[in-house]
């Protein structure tokens, strides 16, 4: 399946063309609607008080509650956009976000209200085109969830299995330690009344695949696939399959997963250091990998930056709705790119 998202931040709707579904899923749309509401703005102090509804209307590709084979068409209305916020400062550069590389690239043309097409409000198609990648895993029994593994130094404890994930799902800040969970929410809140913001990172996993999937070579490798898929995630400046940076820290001994034969023949690691690839190519293991995402560039501190209309340097001082913190949103947006990712494994 191959998605293209389209709309910007303060249009008058985003969407997604997603081709290659196939025919006769009785979508769950229940299902969808509840990953765009864990992902959604507006619930607390943690985040934008941008509120938006995120109901999807398709336009094609279902039919009497089945996909029909063509592709699938959703679009979500934007109804809380406050264009006049950036009008003030539509030609200075906020430091951190795309606006300067969009100018160069674009000439100048592109959508500047909100970030425009590079906002992370587009996650939302994302979220949906995953919401139904998930459902066509779910039929082979692959399953993804995720948590947040860290926020500014405070880390989450690390992820073992499926049903744990499954628990935070329901979450309104999905982590497995709830302590923990409070001490990252503090730090949030601390960098929101310093006018600042913070990252931190989120583990993913995908359970059920098969051993043998992907390829040492370009195009099919498996982290390489799984990486394009997570780099398109705005934000994400990272990721880390199994140990990841961890293996800096390891010898050989530590880092290998020794191999043993399971109860019912298949081939399992005692542990999961390669996070279940080996070669570009899945070994059977779950394909656990962790992702980095960097501190919200809108801050509302003075900042040092330039004017692209009259090419001189400028201060620029922000105003409008922006969150302190995007990682607990976006635990839905790294499950759906790996949705996404793993189907074009599987060759789904």
């Amino acid at each position: 399946m191959k998605y293209s998202i389209f709309g910007e931040s303060h249009g008058p709707a985003i969407g997604v063309v997603l081709e290659g579904v196939p025919a006769g899923l009785e979508l769950d749309l229940d299902a969808v609607r509840l990953d765009l509401s864990r992902r959604a703005p507006g619930k607390s102090a943690l985040s934008t008080a941008r509120k938006e509804a995120d109901e999807p209307r398709i336009l094609s590709g279902m039919f009497e509650g089945r996909t029909t084979g063509a592709p699938l068409c959703a679009v979500m209305e934007n109804t809380d956009a406050r264009s006049g916020d950036y009008s003030r400062t539509r030609d200075l550069a906020r430091p951190g976000h795309a606006d300067y590389t969009a100018h160069v690239r674009y000439g100048g043309f592109n959508d500047y209200r909100g970030g425009g097409h590079f906002s992370g409000r587009l996650t939302a198609p994302l979220v949906f085109a995953g919401g139904v990648a998930k459902q066509v895993l779910a039929q082979r029994g692959v399953t993804v969830g995720a948590h947040i593994s860290a926020v500014y130094g405070v880390s989450d404890d690390a992820l073992e299995d499926w049903e744990s994930l499954c628990a935070c799902a329901a979450k309104d800040f999905p982590v497995l330690n709830d302590e923990k969970g409070a001490e990252m929410q503090a730090a949030i809140l601390d960098a929101k009344n310093d006018q600042d913001s913070v990252g931190g990172s989120i583990e993913c996993g995908v359970f059920g695949l098969p051993p043998g999937l992907g390829a040492p070579d370009f195009g099919q490798n498996a982290e390489g696939i799984f990486s394009q898929y997570l780099f398109a995630v705005p934000a994400v400046k990272a990721v880390a399959f199994g140990a990841g940076v961890a293996f800096a820290l390891m010898r050989g001994s530590e880092a290998n997963d020794p191999l043993y034969v399971d109860g019912d023949g298949s081939v399992k690691g005692e542990q999961n250091c390669a996070g279940g690839i080996n070669g570009g190519i899945t070994n059977g293991m779950p394909l656990v990998f962790e992702v980095t995402m960097r501190p919200t560039p809108s801050i509302a501190r003075q900042q040092f930056t330039v004017d692209m209309a009259k090419h001189e340097n400028a201060v620029l001082e922000l105003t409008g709705r922006h969150d302190p913190c995007v990682v607990h949103r976006a635990v839905p947006v790294i499950e759906a790119a790996a949705a996404l990712a793993a189907c074009e494994l599987m060759g789904i």
